[in-house]
């Protein structure tokens, strides 16, 4: 498990909200990732996973330094 702080602001908590999500739901996928890649369009990072309450979850997020997330969104994607 990789240990960090979180930086979270309004907007993002606002986004994560409206996708039904917690802080501590992104916070637990970003830790415990079953697997994370860069997005193509952003530059962004992703982590997905499953959460600790079965909900499956893509988080995107920026690195501030080497401890610091700053969730931007996340949200529960459809299944392919």
């Amino acid at each position: 498990m990789a240990w960090f702080d979180f930086f979270w602001t309004a907007a993002a908590i606002a986004k994560i909200e409206e996708h039904g999500l917690t802080t501590e739901e992104v916070e637990y996928v970003v830790q415990y990732p079953e697997d994370t890649e860069t997005s193509r369009r952003t530059d962004r990072l992703i982590a997905r996973g499953v959460c600790y309450n079965g909900k499956y979850i893509a988080v995107a997020y920026e690195m501030i330094d080497k401890v610091t997330v700053m969730p931007v969104t996340a949200f529960m994607p459809e299944p392919e």
